[in-house]
């Protein structure tokens, strides 16, 4: 049985950081892409990154690159999100995802790519 557990959420002043972990079980990640996502009260869930487990390949959305900075360690089976320079804008429920096949650029933000989801965690930005 597969299942990611999210972790590192929690309440930060703006322009603080958080990094968030992303921890795998029920399989190992050396072929696959994590995907990072976030979702707002009353917003669509909103794709921020991927990275590729194989080569460390990485893809952002505008929204969040140069503050944050996606990383994994296959031996651990985990994925990193970075987050610097929070803004109140990045509150929001966040998650991470599977998925079996490589990442691009052009195809990240497509939710139904993903095979496995986290139950996510939470993020406020606020003083």
């Amino acid at each position: 049985q597969v299942q990611l557990v999210e972790s590192g959420g929690g309440s930060v002043q703006p322009g603080g950081s958080l990094r968030l972990s992303c921890v795998v079980s029920g399989l190992t990640l050396d072929y696959y892409a994590i995907g990072w996502f976030r979702q707002a009260p009353g917003k669509e869930r909103e794709a921020l990154s991927c990275i590729n487990t194989l080569d460390g390949s990485s893809h952002y959305a505008d929204s969040v690159k140069g503050r944050f900075t996606v990383s994994r360690d296959n031996a651990k089976n985990t994925a990193y999100l970075q987050m610097n320079s929070l803004k109140p804008e990045d509150t929001a429920v966040y998650y991470c995802a599977v998925d079996s096949s490589k990442c691009f650029s052009t195809s990240f933000y497509v939710t139904t790519r993903y095979d496995y989801w986290g139950r996510g965690t939470q993020v406020t930005v606020a003083s």
